[in-house]
């Protein structure tokens, strides 16, 4: 598979475009005044202790205060494909910490003072979530301060070389520390592991200094921004090529490459063109089409992707797609195609929370065992956290996927002002019957019989297009004159009642009562 970084450095925002055979796979965007937090280490004060939730509450300085669950205390937070070997040592769990049966109120205290690691972006009304097992990436090796486990990457399979890397880690460990080789160091020697034991020790020790002057609450470590995080994390033998249309960040990314890896620094180029680097590329229309509910497939058919606070749903449809003279057979083409780019499309727009996806039915129990091994397979090359559970005779497939941060449709989009995030609004038939509703109200609640409507242009047209009529029998009815106005500025749902004769905002006694 060709792999490419594709970055895109603004005075606005820095993007990055990771392509797979030349079509988009991952997504990131970082903006100065929205810089990622995971990773950041913070010197913070317990301000709430809920034994009722074995959860406690933060202060590390920013908006809302972290969230910090008792396994927080006591589990490591790194991902599960950066761990290995040992689960346990000496009668400690895998973090070298307390049994899971302690509770939180015997951990900690209101108004004590801890170090906390976010390992989760705040998300909707949800503040950060944050680790007291601080963990340090560096390009090879991960340090993990609170702990004393060895251990080697899942992703290095080969026994031999998993050996090979514990033999020559286990002498630098760091004394009551822990480290675990990460999927690149797999072929690497003995120098860039003690290169990397010298940085992340150092950079520890610099944590340490910073939390004993600083007051709280305090930042006391950040990871790297966008750009530096991804080379470090991504940049291997596996990626061909690096284009970055930024010639500051060029010079940086080769500087950090020549020391790590000189081997991989002539992959590392410059775009100079005249078209945008993501135009050339073909990445700015994919990206375009990322907020998009329908995506279509290649043979016509499409899958739906709603998005809701507590899930998102992925329904396939066959469209278009109409196959040959077996509809099974053209059942499981669509399901297989819809398994691939549902999984391409989870990645691609970061995704995370509980995800359901309605496959059309097949009959077969091997047509369902077909459609989830390609389900499976394509989620292998995701880097994110997945669980996934067999299709249901309904057709449904139940899966989690790791959420760290909001996903790219809450990062580029806003609720909508007029429903409210519903994504629908009322009818105008719908809205011209609130607005005879308030008319009625307004002959019990008010003197004023000279009365201006307004209404958004397109409720205002049809009122007075298909209700015209009705209008004149609640003037009568009622002994009003009825003035209805196309405003603009009025919402698709509101409705603004005034009087002519005093220009008084008549509305909030015509609305329904709450």
């Amino acid at each position: 598979m060709y792999r490419e970084i594709i970055i895109n450095a603004e005075e606005t925002e820095t993007r990055v475009a990771i392509l797979e055979d030349h079509r988009l796979a991952e997504f990131f965007v970082e903006r100065p005044e929205q810089r990622r937090i995971v990773g950041n280490i913070y010197k913070g004060i317990v301000n709430a202790v809920l034994p009722g939730m074995q959860a406690a509450f933060v202060d590390v300085g920013l908006e809302k205060s972290a969230f910090l669950h008792v396994s927080d205390l006591m589990e490591s937070d790194l991902p599960d494909d950066e761990i290995g070997g040992d689960a346990s040592r000496n009668g400690y769990t895998r973090s070298g910490h307390l049994p899971r049966a302690t509770r939180i109120e015997a951990l900690l205290t209101k108004g004590q003072e801890i170090l906390v690691q976010i390992t989760k972006e705040p998300i909707a009304s949800k503040g950060a979530r944050g680790t007291t097992q601080i963990s340090l990436a560096g390009r090879f090796l991960v340090l993990m301060p609170n702990s004393i486990h060895l251990g080697i990457s899942r992703k290095i399979e080969d026994r031999s070389e998993r050996n090979r890397l514990r033999e020559i880690v286990g002498p630098i460990q760091p004394a009551d520390m822990g480290l675990i080789v990460r999927t690149v160091g797999e072929g690497k020697d003995a120098k860039l592991f003690k290169d990397d034991v010298r940085y992340l020790t150092r950079t520890w020790k610099h944590v340490v200094s910073r939390s004993r002057k600083r007051q709280v609450p305090a930042e006391l470590h950040s990871e790297p921004e966008l750009t530096g995080s991804l080379i470090r994390d991504l940049f291997s033998e596996e990626v061909d090529r690096v284009v970055v249309d930024c010639g500051k960040q060029y010079k940086e990314i080769r500087r950090y490459v020549q020391g790590l890896m000189p081997e991989l620094k002539e992959r590392i180029h410059l775009y100079e063109g005249d078209a945008p680097v993501f135009d050339h590329y073909g990445v700015e229309t994919e990206i375009e089409q990322m907020l998009n509910r329908r995506i279509p497939l290649r043979r016509g058919a499409y899958i739906a992707i709603d998005q809701t606070e507590a899930l998102t749903t992925i329904d396939v449809n066959t469209g278009r797609f109409r196959g040959a003279s077996d509809q099974e057979e053209t059942i499981v083409i669509t399901n297989l195609e819809a398994a691939r780019e549902s999984a391409r499309q989870m990645r691609m727009r970061d995704i995370g929370g509980i995800i359901v996806i309605d496959f059309i039915d097949m009959e077969k129990e091997s047509n369902r065992r077909r459609v989830f091994e390609e389900l499976r397979k394509n989620l292998r090359a995701d880097r994110s956290r997945t669980k996934i559970l067999p299709i249901s005779e309904f057709g449904l497939v139940q899966m989690t996927r790791q959420r760290v941060r909001p996903s790219h449709l809450h990062f580029f989009s806003e609720s909508c002002s007029c429903c409210g995030g519903l994504g629908r609004v009322l009818s105008p038939e719908t809205m011209v019957s609130m607005v005879e509703r308030c008319f009625h109200r307004l002959t019990q609640r008010t003197g004023e019989r000279n009365i201006a409507v307004h209404l958004h242009p397109e409720v205002a047209i049809h009122m007075l297009s298909n209700r015209i009529g009705r209008v004149q029998d609640l003037e009568k009815e009622f002994g009003l004159t009825i003035e209805i106005v196309d405003d603009p500025a009025v919402g698709r749902q509101e409705i603004r009642m005034y009087s002519v004769s005093t220009g008084e905002d008549l509305t909030r006694k015509v609305l329904p009562k709450s």
